[in-house]
């Protein structure tokens, strides 16, 4: 398979015309990937453009490749949203970096009650901006031609609100129904709710119940907060016949 790297702005570019790649990009495709003259590549901006080619000059600073063939892919519909809860170390970018390169279409930090991370306002700025670079680099891994968006961090407020027009279901293990048991289909955005390390709080899901959410489990045993969203990504990416 192509090596496949991210373009920097939208293109128009087609068949026959150069595209060039530079900064941060052009050094991890000439010094990391060690792409060669001749070599053929895939580039997307992210948005679902596609283009194929072949390098026709590498350097640290600049790649040209001349593209052979554009398309487009569609938004998949429904999205999936992964609302990810803070946690401590590195769980929480564990299973952004995972549910990215399983198929999420959009990423949702959560302030969770019992979230052991705490993101104040600049915290909030920071945190997100590592998301979205573990989110790209996940997406340019995967070949992905949509890179999820990763959102501002969110409250249980915030994400009662998304129960009026997604189907919002909350992975708790206490839950009587299991995640293949809920019905999922076209029109609506399905928004997987992963708790921390403790769990989620009996008053938060009161709270998202009441507005509208659905429990469901994964099976018998109890996941960490890192694979519990990748583990209902896939679930979900089955049913909805993506895989």
């Amino acid at each position: 398979m192509s090596l496949h790297f991210i373009l920097d702005e939208p293109t128009d570019a087609g068949p026959g015309d150069a595209v060039i790649l530079t900064g941060g990009e052009a050094h991890h495709a000439a010094t990391v990937r060690r792409v060669r003259v001749g070599e053929r590549v895939t580039l997307g901006d992210g948005r679902g453009s596609w283009l194929a080619g072949e390098c026709e000059a590498v350097s640290p600073r600049e790649v040209l490749v001349r593209i052979a063939e554009r398309s487009f892919v569609a938004a998949p519909d429904p999205r999936i949203v992964l609302v990810q809860a803070l946690a401590k170390g590195d769980r929480d970018e564990l299973a952004v970096q995972a549910a990215t390169e399983l198929g999420a279409d959009e990423i949702v930090p959560w302030q969770a009650a019992r979230s052991v991370s705490r993101w104040d306002a600049a915290k909030a700025v920071k945190g997100r901006a590592r998301w979205g670079a573990i989110v790209r680099e996940a997406a340019k891994q995967a070949h992905r031609a949509w890179i999820p968006e990763v959102a501002p961090l969110e409250t249980t407020t915030a994400l009662t609100d998304r129960a009026a027009a997604s189907l919002v279901v909350v992975l708790e293990p206490s839950a009587r129904r299991r995640l293949t048991e809920i019905a999922l289909g076209p029109g609506r955005d399905v928004v997987l709710v992963v708790g921390p390390e403790g769990g989620i709080a009996p008053e938060e899901l009161a709270a998202l119940e009441q507005g509208g959410a659905v429990l469901a489990r994964l099976g018998e045993t109890v996941l960490r907060t890192s694979t519990a969203g990748p583990a209902a990504l896939a679930v979900v990416s089955a049913s909805l016949g993506r895989w």
